[in-house]
């Protein structure tokens, strides 16, 4: 199976950052991920975001690759493709009137030009785009239906299609998912018109009927405020138009969405509260659960089989404004996963990398005496006091793969923090309060509180401490090259970590 998610706009590229930290810890497959960023907006804060997580993936993947069956950890390969614009590579204004070559359309068909007066009003018409739709899937859908078959032929759509053949021709079971905001501006627009293009070009190309195609809708989750004189253009979006925009959109997908072979809602109806931002690298929001759901969604997708005759499916909370594991779909599976990943971390970050950094100063042969677990990962030195069969801690690359390490545990901790700060929603799946006192130092020994909803007995958790996993790690009979130094460290600890 090869899957291809493709996010659309602001809220997609939110969506796909959500999917990586998820890929992360094991909950997707061995089998390769293909991911496409949409936006007309290229310096979307969002965008660049999810771009940099995802860097941060690749390069913790590549450093931890190998045996994959033994460590869920980053065992899912992720490669994505160049940020497409409806806009293309042109240097022209971007703005509807140069788009649709609006004087010109005024002289010769004064008819067309009259009803262009109509759709859009000259604020629209001469309002820059470079930093997306600014909320209005009017302009967008005026952009994006411009958008014709033969344009995927140009990269990155020519790459991508070129590479379904293959993946169909090679008898993989394909799948695409889109994903994106079907109330504002880029989502909205985007979605319909990408899976109407992709079903139509795949038909085309006679491999439509053995590629599944499903899409993500997100409904309004959030919400902002613009402050008095902080934007003196009219045209952007707002927030009070998220529920009627959403409205127009579901009574246009009843009958308008054959192009998909499923069909995804995910929204809340407590709103969170967004610093307000016109677009660019101002447009930062922070993660929402939300989003999260979304990269569940994609997972579910990617076990779908036609095969299986399945009913509408809902999925609800049990508490208003609360969400608990029970909440989660497959909650046994993603509670185990994700608390792997998570209690890796504060260990990792906690008191490992620290203590990494200790050995540094005060040097290995002074530190080993004081960490019996160091000597089974690294080499002293050399000489008298150092197994020759250990990489040399001090060498360039394992202390590269201690720095990228220790930048992936940080971003997934970021990335887990936010979902817990969600206005609005109490956010029960880990400590927030544990979690948060994380800042690169040596901690207490809180691991055994991390986890809401611990049900162990009191002799269990009493057990559970750091200081246990690192007499744990004085066990290495499972290690065997090249599985040893950093990688082997990182790698044993994730493991013994698993509840």
């Amino acid at each position: 199976m090869t899957l291809y998610i493709i996010g659309i706009g602001g809220t997609g590229s939110k969506c796909l950052e959500a999917i990586t930290q998820v890929a992360a810890t094991g909950l997707f497959s061995e089998e390769k991920i293909n991911l496409l960023f949409i936006d007309a907006d290229e310096t979307n804060g969002n965008l660049e975001r999810s771009r940099n997580s995802l860097s941060i993936y690749r390069r913790t993947f590549d450093l931890m690759s190998g045996d994959k069956q033994q460590y869920p950890w980053l065992k899912t390969p992720l490669e994505s493709y160049d940020v497409w614009s409806p806009f293309g590579n042109t240097n022209a204004n971007k703005n509807l009137g140069t788009f649709f070559n609006y004087n010109n359309l005024k002289q010769k068909n004064p008819g067309l030009g009259n009803l262009f007066d109509v759709l859009y009003t000259k604020q629209e018409q001469q309002v820059n785009l470079d930093i997306g739709f600014r909320g209005r899937p009017a302009i967008g859908s005026g952009v994006m239906s411009r958008v014709d078959l033969d344009s995927l032929d140009e990269e990155p759509w020519s790459s991508v299609i070129g590479q379904i053949q293959a993946d169909v021709g090679a008898g993989k079971s394909v799948k695409i998912f889109l994903c994106g905001s079907i109330f504002g501006g880029t989502g909205a627009s985007g979605l319909p018109t990408i899976g109407r293009l992709l079903d139509n070009k795949l038909e085309k190309e006679n491999v439509r009927e053995k590629v599944k195609i499903a899409c993500l809708f997100l409904l309004p989750y959030f919400g902002f405020t613009p402050k008095a004189g902080e934007s003196k253009d009219e045209v952007y979006a707002r927030s009070e138009q998220f529920l009627l925009n959403t409205e127009g959109a579901l009574r246009y997908y009843v009958n308008q969405a054959e192009q998909f072979d499923r069909v995804y809602l995910l929204g809340n109806q407590n709103l969170s509260q967004f610093n307000f931002s016109i677009g660019k690298n101002t447009q930062r929001n922070e993660t929402h659960f939300i989003e999260f759901y979304a990269a569940l969604a994609a997972r579910h997708f990617s076990s779908y089989s036609p095969k299986r005759q399945e009913k509408v499916v809902l999925i609800s909370r049990d508490k208003n404004n609360t969400i608990a594991w029970g909440d989660l779909p497959e909650p046994e599976v993603v509670r185990a996963e994700l608390v792997n990943a998570t209690r890796f971390v504060y260990v990792w970050l906690g008191n490992i990398a620290p203590e990494l950094a200790d050995a540094r100063k005060m040097g290995v042969r002074k530190f080993q005496n004081a960490a019996p677990w160091f000597g089974k990962f690294y080499s002293a030195g050399g000489g008298l006091f150092g197994n020759r069969d250990l990489p040399d801690f001090n060498q360039a690359n394992q202390q590269e793969a201690i720095r990228v390490i220790t930048e992936w545990c940080q971003d997934y901790l970021r990335w887990i923090l936010d979902i817990h700060r969600c206005d609005g929603d109490d956010i029960k799946l880990f400590n927030y309060s544990v979690l948060e006192k994380l800042d690169g130092t040596v901690k207490s020994d809180e691991l055994s509180e991390l986890v809401v909803g611990d049900k162990r007995d009191k002799g269990s958790k009493a057990a559970d401490t750091v200081q246990r996993l690192k007499q744990r790690l004085l066990d290495t009979s499972n290690i065997t090259p090249p599985n040893q130094g950093t990688t082997g460290l990182a790698k044993s600890l994730y493991m013994l970590c698993r509840l």
